[in-house]
């Protein structure tokens, strides 16, 4: 099982650490490129076809501004390609409409704004459906993310 985490720039290196985070936590292996949709297209386009080949099974991609770059890659490949919106120009909102609003038959799956963490507790989950023991350490950190939320919430002073 193997994730890739691709984004645009070094500049977006602390917002996406959250999606390598939570595949460490699983025990997934990734890798992490800066690629750009429309600076470097043909070294993007490499790198995909070289992912699909080495047993890439989930995309993720973190894009600010125009955010084009899950939408390219999900047209370049058959892979789940899961959109992380990054905050710039319009706090993030220009490039959660250009993550979102992809047309018929390329679809991107998105997370909120920033939140890479959450892209990579998708592609955990997607994973998870064909992979029994990747399965019970899913449903075991939910198990205890219950426990957790509960203990910390027993007693509330304001």
């Amino acid at each position: 099982m193997k994730v890739a985490i691709i984004f645009g720039s070094k500049s977006d290196i602390d917002v996406m650490k959250g999606a390598a985070n939570c595949l460490k936590e699983f025990g997934i292996d990734y890798e992490a490129h800066v690629l750009s949709a429309h600076r470097v297209p043909e070294l993007l386009e490499e790198t995909l076809e070289n992912l699909e080949k080495t047993g890439c099974k989930v995309i993720i991609a973190g894009a600010g501004l125009a955010a084009h770059l899950p939408g390219v890659i999900a047209s370049k490949t058959t892979l789940p390609v899961i959109g992380v919106p990054i905050k710039a120009a319009l706090e993030g909102v220009d490039a959660l409409y250009s993550i979102v609003q992809m047309p018929k038959s390329i679809p991107v799956a998105c997370v909120g704004i920033n939140n890479s963490y959450n892209a990579g507790m998708l592609a955990v989950q997607m994973l998870a459906i064909e992979n029994e023991d990747l399965s019970k350490k899913l449903i075991e950190f939910r198990k205890n993310m219950k426990a957790k939320f509960a203990e910390d919430n027993k007693t509330v002073e304001l």
